[in-house]
């Protein structure tokens, strides 16, 4: 079954805090020079074909629901 991913992250001028306390974390245990930013990754899978139609169905669920679009950002891709 095609499977198209829904990439959902803070903007950028909004503040991270779980990114923040990750970023930290990986400092504290050694991993210097990292700077985490955390988001959400949904996997939608499609019955049938990936058309520009269904990708457009897409973005509109991401608009309305799976990103709150006043302090997040999305991408919508296909997975290969």
């Amino acid at each position: 079954m095609p499977r198209v991913i829904v990439d959902v992250m803070p903007k950028p001028e909004i503040l991270d805090p779980q990114g923040k306390a990750v970023t930290g974390a990986l400092k504290r245990l050694g991993y210097s020079g990292l700077s985490v930013r955390q988001g959400k990754r949904f996997e939608v899978e499609v019955e049938g074909e990936i058309t520009d139609e269904r990708l457009a169905q897409i973005r509109e669920a991401a608009d309305t629901l799976l990103a709150n679009t006043t302090i997040e950002a999305y991408n919508v891709r296909v997975d290969k």
